[in-house]
């Protein structure tokens, strides 16, 4: 660990001609490796000066490797409770153990300061993007599981969440929730070949794909189905995630927090929430590059790989929009929640493979032809432009619909219940209504 942490500020210190933190105020750097709180809070208030954007790159540089300095600081003074680094990790956790049955406080005092380490990366992960220091930044979280506490030995809602909750409760939420009638399905295809994709793209139509994601461990020896793995991968549910609060983000008390993923897990995963408005949902989030690990659950679907048609194959009846720069990887995000929580109506600037890992969603796609009788956003507060999201709640009551949005009625429509292993492509420009139908996790790959 004492060499891990060597390496990482001699990083931190040593500084490239052309690195973008060079363009910071030379007071910073002096002050940065040793005093790394004022310099934290200093890239903090410069973080929320501008939209995130605009944000020069080297006050993001800033403001993480002050975290990380900060780290290392954190984990030297951990380091003190041990007999040091030549004592073995089994000989550690033999101390460990000892120590939390002689005294107590030792377990908390050992927590302490590993939640703050996790907290601090974090927060440089979620706020400032890692600034180019994502994997000097995971080498240190690793590290730290060498020195979680022992678990606790009663029989806590905490050692229950860890040992008894083998899957999500699923066949409960799934009763609560309103599952509808499949009217007008989406075509579907059983594991289909690339060309056979390819051709299938040229229809410019959506497309359920079954069978996709046998290969993934996620879906076998890795389950993410296992919240007692989904805690072991983030590290005893200390890391921290940005979480929706509310039904969806159209509704008028929609907010967001950034908790930790065992309060996350404990609050909205494993118990009911009968209020939509106090639901919480990891939504559209970059997990895979925050927690690698999880990321080698999964494999990127060949599909993605694929050459599509022009864009004016897929925009008909819709306003043209610049064509977006070529993507050199898919755009990889988690979505995570309970049932009920909601994608309002909306299109995305990319062809999309959603990928449903654990549980189920309802989907409902309209064509972009359709368009005319979406009632799309204008400009909203703040100059954020809402356009690829529809003013209408696609399952509102008939009588609200007749009322209010009488086009939307007579706007036609494909539907699914997107189950376990299964695939759903939704070409670029379609807008598409989601909702959970049990605890969900999907991922979404976007690509052009």
């Amino acid at each position: 660990m004492q060499e891990l942490l060597s390496r990482t500020m001699s990083a931190i210190v040593a500084h490239q001609n052309s690195d973008p933190i060079l363009q910071c105020p030379a007071s910073v750097l002096a002050l940065l490796p040793d005093h790394p709180d004022p310099i934290i809070a200093l890239a903090h208030s410069k973080l929320h000066t501008f939209p995130f954007h605009t944000v020069p790159v080297y006050w993001r540089r800033v403001y993480t490797d002050a975290s990380i300095a900060k780290a290392v600081a954190l984990i030297k003074h951990g380091l003190a409770h041990f007999d040091g680094d030549d004592m073995s990790l089994q000989d550690q956790d033999r101390k460990r153990s000892r120590g939390a049955d002689e005294n107590p406080s030792n377990e908390k005092s050992s927590k302490a300061w590993v939640d703050e380490v996790v907290r601090v990366l974090d927060m440089a992960v979620i706020l400032a993007g890692a600034a180019g220091r994502g994997e000097m930044i995971d080498r240190l979280l690793s590290a730290l599981h060498h020195f979680l506490p022992p678990k606790a030995t009663s029989q806590t809602k905490r050692r229950r969440l860890e040992e008894d909750c083998d899957s999500f409760p699923m066949r409960q939420h799934m009763q609560s929730a309103k599952v509808p009638k499949i009217q007008y399905p989406i075509q579907s295809a059983t594991a289909p070949s690339m060309q056979a994709f390819e051709t299938h793209m040229e229809t410019a139509q959506p497309l359920c794909i079954k069978e996709a994601l046998t290969h993934w461990p996620a879906m076998h020896e890795r389950p993410w189905s296992s919240p007692a793995y989904l805690l072991d991968k983030t590290l005893g549910g200390r890391r921290l995630i940005p979480v929706e609060i509310g039904r969806s983000y159209t509704d008028a008390d929609w907010g967001q927090s950034i908790i930790t993923f065992r309060e996350f897990m404990e609050r909205y995963m494993t118990s009911d929430v009968a209020d939509p408005s106090k639901l919480g949902y990891l939504a559209q989030h970059d997990l895979f590059s925050q927690i690698p690990s999880l990321r080698n659950d999964i494999a990127i679907p060949d599909y993605c790989y694929t050459s599509p048609p022009s864009s004016e194959t897929f925009n008909s009846g819709t306003a043209t929009k610049p064509p977006l720069p070529q993507l050199d990887e898919p755009l990889i995000n988690a979505w995570f929640g309970p049932a009920s929580t909601v994608s309002p109506l909306h299109t995305d600037p990319y062809h999309n493979i959603l990928c449903q890992v654990v549980g189920k969603k309802y989907v409902r796609l309209y064509n972009p032809s359709q368009t005319d009788k979406m009632y799309p956003k204008g400009i909203e507060g703040g100059g954020v432009d809402m356009s690829n999201t529809s003013e209408v709640d696609a399952e509102a009551t008939p009588g609200m619909l007749d009322t209010i949005y009488p086009l939307f009625r007579q706007a036609k429509y494909v539907e699914t219940v997107l189950s376990e292993g299964e695939c759903l492509y939704i070409p670029v420009g379609w807008w598409h209504y989601v909702r959970s139908l049990s605890v969900s996790f999907s991922v979404s790959f976007w690509w052009n």
